[in-house]
């Protein structure tokens, strides 16, 4: 039997129930999928990459973006920096509804070309597998475009999404101080057209003292369940209004951003599924300093993952080392913490967890290979890509990648690049 790749000589994170570091033994890849680690030098493969002195881990999943939007919000950096406080900014207009009215005048090449320049970043730098959230149409043509944007990046770049409909986002112009009537909308009309298209997975709300209070999200949420859609939030942002615990209620696969959460409200996050997604992109760009409630995350025993918040005006940001690296500065997370953040639970957060995540067998061969042999350099350091090699579905990818060659198409690249 001749297998696809075999990866020999490396380290290898595994990020495994255990955190094991596996060395002096081969990485068996057929079909796409992670057959076995072999001492067995009389294995044959297509590829073979040595990858003696470097660390394998797996592929990096970006578990919560607003990745596919037009516009640009930067004169909102300076009203920050003159001290205009987030709410502030969406109160006169700014914010999320500036980037709203942007999107909606803009064509569905438009949004796909400006985000596939996002995206080869985010993939360049190690990124396998991405969440992608609508959220800026705020009405339901252009919340379906937003949509079968996210779904043709996947088409023209070899990375997965994993899609999500954020239409309580803010209430829309057309529904200014009806927000209820919004909601309503956004039961009767939206969700039905996201589920006979199949255009999301994930049904996600911003609870907010600026944006949905916790009746309304409840009420979103248990239409959504109806719909067979998996739930996520927005919650505990800017205020305590209690959101994360209404979603983990009703067995939500993330509760996101968490700096007002409640250190005595960790406790009842505790389930088999919810995952807690920290934002440090958006604390940081927002100067935050009400720092989520980490030591109870981690006396509850609940999974935290690390994301970039991908938007166009407070986390500007695509690359994951850089949000490890402010995971530990910002929320003191240890290295283990933030790699498992950005791996497994990463994937537990987007309900992945048994295809991704960790090197398994029987997990699918997304892979990094990086040009150093600890992960300490690749957190610390992160100005430097130590990105070398990145493997898909395991196919080895050569960089940059070309738009034009769709790498699922025919072999394996015989070079390493």
């Amino acid at each position: 039997m001749v297998n696809d790749l075999i990866i020999k000589n490396a380290r290898f994170m595994t990020m495994d129930a255990t955190n094991s570091l596996i060395e002096k033994t081969n990485l068996v890849i057929k079909d796409g999928m992670i057959q076995q680690f072999s001492t067995d030098s009389s294995l044959k493969a297509h590829q073979v990459i040595d990858a003696q002195g470097m660390l394998v881990t797996p592929g990096l999943i970006d578990c919560h973006t607003h990745l596919v939007y037009a516009g640009n919000r930067a004169h909102e950096f300076a009203q920050r920096l003159q001290g205009m406080s987030y709410a502030d900014i969406a109160k006169l207009g700014g914010g999320i509804l500036s980037t709203v009215q942007a999107t909606r005048k803009a064509s569905f090449d438009e949004l796909l070309d400006s985000a596939l320049q996002r995206a080869q970043v985010m993939l360049a730098h190690g990124t396998t597998t991405v969440e992608i959230k609508s959220g800026y149409g705020l009405d339901l043509d252009t919340e379906i475009k937003l949509l079968k944007v996210a779904a043709a990046l996947e088409k023209k770049l070899p990375f997965s999404v994993v899609p999500t409909y954020l239409g309580a986002h803010a209430t829309p112009p057309e529904y200014k101080n009806n927000t209820e009537g919004y909601v309503d909308y956004v039961i009767s009309t939206v969700l039905p057209q996201i589920e006979e298209q199949k255009l999301a997975i994930f049904v996600d709300v911003f609870c907010e003292s600026i944006a949905f209070n916790p009746s309304q999200v409840e009420r979103i949420f248990k239409a959504a369940i109806d719909h067979g859609l998996k739930l996520k939030i927005h919650a505990e942002q800017l205020t305590d209004q209690k959101g994360a615990l209404l979603a983990a209620s009703l067995q939500a696969f993330s509760v996101d951003h968490l700096e007002c959460l409640a250190a005595e409200d960790c406790s009842k996050l505790a389930n088999d599924r919810t995952v807690a997604v920290l934002l440090p992109g958006a604390f940081y760009f927002l100067k935050e300093t009400k720092l989520p409630p980490i030591a109870a995350l981690r006396e509850n025993n609940i999974p935290m993952a690390i994301a970039t918040d991908a938007n166009p005006g407070t986390s500007p940001f695509l690359t994951l080392p850089l949000m490890m690296n402010m995971g530990c500065i910002l929320f003191g997370l240890t290295l283990e913490e933030a790699w498992r953040a950005v791996t497994i639970n990463a994937a537990k957060a987007l309900d992945l967890g048994h295809v991704l995540g960790s090197i398994e067998v029987g997990k699918r061969g997304d892979l990094i290979i990086w040009s150093t042999d600890n992960g300490e350099e690749v957190v610390f350091n992160p100005s430097i890509n130590f990105c070398k090699t990145i493997i898909k579905s395991g196919r080895v990818l050569e960089l940059p990648y070309n738009l034009n060659v769709n790498p699922f198409n025919g072999r394996a690249t015989d070079s390493i690049p």
